[in-house]
């Protein structure tokens, strides 16, 4: 080890430190961000003690390494992770930095979601074992362009470990290009029957085949791109499925109750992308060695996540919060809230700061139109871009919408919606500071570490 690095190191323990039992803030970004402007390179002496699995794709990364540091510790040792979703290099170095030690003699595991732009980066320090990829929609388009590119920042990471294995939700045709040598498991969805020719949707993106760049046809879609899709052109097919959710048995706004493999599971979080988030985390168990049992007990926890689908009791006011950050991820989040039988109300909270993307027109293309004909009593808008916002919901025939652009009004806005249920849809530094309000007045109680 260098002395640039052992400086590096003692930086990032020192200010992580203070920062939590001096200071008592959380946080992991700045003790990494010092460590890295010391010496860049200071994971690498970090790694050979590490089996390192990345989890990485648009949607669904901090469930999906949530769910994935659940199921390990069913089995195995110590589990180091980075569960508020600080995924960038300085808070992957930090998390890595301030890990406590692991047992002696024991080798432990790294749980790490990563922003796409930083695959490359992370996969030459960390030499992953193992690359989970979740999915590829258009999102952040100010920092990653189109899907291809952002896949393409991807492919740079995984190329550097070509030993190391993929574990590919194939039901997302973009992930079959490439030619990687890599090995490969794949997951996805075998629910309905086969024997369907269908089309995707009108601006459905990432519907081209990799071999001839036709568009693909399905015999069944789960959402956006998703499903078993095949070529009319020639022989290009979904590849067969390693893991499968076999049966969708019930789905509420608290619950997902269905099968994988015939085995019937359930997790305590609502909606279709999040069971494809439990479902890449049962590949990683299985791939690790996990009997299902401990998998069953893993996701049965009751244990929330940071901002996702997180409940939080103001008032006589039941308020989930939930993540939105680009078109088909909020058209998910949308889907989930038409499963609940009772009135709700819903806050839709707009920052577009660098970590929520800075261009916020993909607003216009999610489907707010389908709220109407649902149990949606109030809408009201609020965060830094409140007025595009507002406009978009005006757009989408919703009136008499009110605006909160000081947060620190949250809990009265809350308190005065009709309905006991009541959603609160943000991005992600939206988010952030709604949570630091609510901690502030009590109604969080801490920060949700895994």
């Amino acid at each position: 080890m260098s002395l640039k690095s052992s400086l590096a190191m003692l930086v990032g323990k020192t200010s992580y430190f203070v920062l939590h039992d001096v200071l008592h803030r959380g946080g992991t970004s700045l003790p990494g961000k010092l460590a890295v402007k010391i010496d860049p390179d200071v994971m690498v002496d970090l790694a050979e003690k590490y089996d390192v699995i990345v989890i990485t794709g648009t949607n669904g990364k901090t469930l999906t390494t949530t769910l994935i540091a659940r199921v390990l510790r069913e089995q195995f040792g110590t589990i180091i992770t980075n569960p508020s979703g600080s995924n960038m290099i300085q808070g992957i170095t930090g998390t890595m930095l301030t890990a406590k030690a692991a047992k002696h003699g024991e080798r432990p595991i790294a749980v790490l979601e990563v922003d796409e732009a930083n695959v490359e980066e992370i996969a030459r320090q960390l030499k992953p074992k193992a690359f989970v990829l979740t999915n590829i929609f258009r999102d952040q388009m100010d920092r990653f362009g189109e899907i291809y590119t952002t896949y393409d920042k991807i492919l740079k990471g995984i190329r550097l470990v070509p030993d190391a294995t993929l574990i590919i939700n194939a039901d997302s045709p973009i992930f079959m290009r490439g030619n990687l040598p890599n090995p490969k498991i794949y997951y996805g969805f075998n629910h309905l029957p086969a024997d369907k020719d269908q089309r995707a949707p009108i601006n459905t993106d990432g519907i081209l085949s990799p071999t001839d760049d036709a568009i693909l046809h399905y015999h069944f879609m789960t959402y956006a791109n998703q499903g078993d899709y095949f070529s009319v052109t020639d022989g290009f097919k979904r590849p067969q499925l390693d893991y499968a959710v076999t049966k969708l048995n019930q789905m509420t706004p608290k619950f997902s109750n269905f099968d994988i493999d015939g085995h019937t599971f359930q997790i305590e979080i609502a909606g279709m992308y999040n069971i494809y988030n439990a479902l890449a985390a049962y590949a990683v168990g299985r791939f690790m060695g996990v009997e299902i049992a401990k998998i069953k007990k893993a996701f049965e926890s009751n244990a929330q996540v940071f901002g996702r689908q997180e409940i939080v009791k103001v008032a006589d006011k039941e308020v989930t919060i939930v993540l939105i950050k680009n078109p088909v991820g909020t058209n998910q989040v949308i889907d989930m809230m038409k499963t609940d039988s009772e009135p709700f109300s819903l806050l839709v909270l707009l920052n577009a700061n660098y970590a929520d993307g800075i261009d916020t027109s993909w607003i216009w293309d999610a489907d707010f139109e389908s709220l109407h004909g649902t149990g949606v009593q109030k809408v009201a808008v609020g965060g830094e871009r409140y007025r595009d916002i507002n406009v978009r919901l005006k757009m989408a025939d919703f009136t008499d919408i009110p605006v909160y652009e000081d947060l620190k009004k949250i809990s009265s806005a809350i308190k005065a919606m009709p309905t006991k249920r009541v959603y609160i849809a943000a991005t992600y530094t939206a988010m952030l500071q709604l949570r630091a309000q609510l901690i502030q007045e009590g109604y969080i109680k801490n920060q949700m570490g895994e």
